[in-house]
């Protein structure tokens, strides 16, 4: 079973269903209101976790009612928690508006995330004994290279989302082995609108990237190689909350069994679609039955 170490956010989301999003100083209303475990480190985990990976959630929850709640959904979905550390305070929230094409906007309130600037012995050890390391950006940049170096160090592949998007320092991105940002975070970070001219870019950076592109599938590309492009399965989006979390989460699976590339995307992608035909984030992501029977 492929050991996966996730470094990462977990938060509530606060979830409002509407026709349409507000635009600035405007009030709509909505037709349902959830609340959702998520975060993005937390959501890769679940993910990778029902797609059959044995995972490790490093991170910090608050001491509130939610943070009961997070901590219970990742331990009920097989998780290790030992290293969620429980924090004075609020746990972080997202508070996410999804329209009626399935689309979302999300603002993110860090919380406890805030309090992970540093790593311990025992997130160091998890890391480094881990296959995969999974990183994204809504914790502190301090410790996400910190955890970065640490598996670089021992050999262990480290995947990146580079969300929320920000400038990121080579010291980062000289341990990142893949970097998996959606094309909107691909064209910020390199200035280029047109995918493929991202990845050319982002490859002087990394040795190889993914550009998710929503409906229209991803572009994979590595050094020394051609790029591919993977069409996505044709579906009806309820809600793309969850997507981008269930691909990667699906994917560092898919890639620590060693399957080639190609298959491993395509199985992502057949995760993502069946995420995005249901509502909430991590509520939606499959299980590996239902990835093999997609």
């Amino acid at each position: 079973m492929t050991g996966i170490a996730v470094l990462g956010s977990t938060n509530m989301d606060l979830v409002a269903y509407a026709e349409r999003a507000p635009g600035r100083g405007e009030t709509v209303t909505g037709r349902e209101f959830r609340t959702v475990p998520g975060g993005k480190g937390a959501n890769q985990a679940v993910a990778a976790a029902r797609a059959g990976g044995e995972v490790t959630m490093i991170g910090a929850v608050g001491d509130d009612e939610y943070g009961v709640r997070l901590r219970s959904n990742l331990e009920h979905a097989g998780i290790d928690t030992d290293l969620l550390h429980t924090v004075e305070g609020p746990s972080g929230t997202a508070h996410i508006v999804v329209d009626d094409t399935g689309a979302n906007s999300i603002v993110v309130v860090p919380g406890a995330n805030g309090a992970v600037t540093a790593l311990g012995p025992g997130e160091m050890a998890a890391i480094a004994g881990a296959d995969l390391l999974l990183l994204q950006l809504e914790l502190p940049l301090s410790a996400v290279i910190e955890g970065a170096r640490v598996a670089h160090a021992q050999g262990v592949r480290t995947i990146l989302t580079p969300s929320p998007v920000q400038p990121l320092p080579s010291e980062l991105l000289d341990c990142v082995d893949l970097l998996i940002p959606n094309e909107h975070e691909a064209a910020e970070l390199s200035g280029f609108t047109d995918p493929h001219a991202s990845a050319r870019y982002l490859l002087s950076q990394v040795p190889a990237v993914v550009i998710t592109l929503g409906s229209k599938g991803c572009l994979y590309a590595a050094r020394g190689g051609e790029p591919v492009v993977l069409p996505a399965p044709e579906v009806t989006a309820v809600d793309t909350t969850g997507a981008g979390d269930t691909f990667v989460g699906t994917l560092a699976v898919a890639l620590g069994e060693r399957r080639p590339v190609p298959r491993a995307l395509a199985w992502a992608s057949s995760a993502a679609a069946l995420c995005v035909q249901r509502p909430g984030a991590s509520t939606s992501m499959p299980y590996r039955t239902e990835i093999d029977a997609a």
